[in-house]
């Protein structure tokens, strides 16, 4: 996959930078590359629900913003990706204090491109898979005044 912005990668930083809820949560862009971005979250007590389980709000955050990123690898400077839909299955209660996501282009388009989101929990010293999502994403033009730069 070719990305149609060569400064992808400062892009997709801001991606983080500039939304104060993935910042109040805490997560934090580990790599990336065209097509694809991996994420982590260091666990804390706010991130839990009543039973000391993460939060399906927290796996569903992380999973849609690192798919958000990935497809942004992929974009031109002059459009933004934005969340149409995700479905995320939950296929492990996380009791952890470390998640990783890893999510990659499943299909880039010009009007919607589909990623797939994994979600890993560190569970007693191994990594399991906790949730997996799809993420369409819409392909907008930037707002009138707005840039990336």
């Amino acid at each position: 996959m070719e990305p149609r912005d060569p400064d992808f990668r400062k892009r997709v930083t801001q991606i983080f930078e500039r939304s104060a809820f993935v910042q109040a949560l805490g997560i934090q862009i580990e790599a990336s590359g065209p097509g694809w971005c991996e994420t982590s979250l260091n666990v804390r007590p706010d991130h839990l629900q009543q039973d000391g389980m993460v939060h399906a709000g927290v796996l569903a955050t992380l999973a849609d913003h690192t798919g958000g990123a990935a497809g942004c690898s992929l974009l031109a400077p002059d459009v933004l990706p934005l969340t149409a839909e995700f479905k995320i299955n939950l296929l492990r209660a996380a009791r952890t204090d470390r998640l990783r996501c890893r999510a990659d282009v499943l299909k880039p388009g010009r009007r919607l491109s589909v990623v797939e989101s994994a979600v890993f929990a560190d569970l007693g010293g191994q990594e399991k898979l906790v949730a997996k999502a799809t993420v369409t994403l819409a392909i907008l033009p930037l707002p009138d005044g707005d840039s990336n730069g």
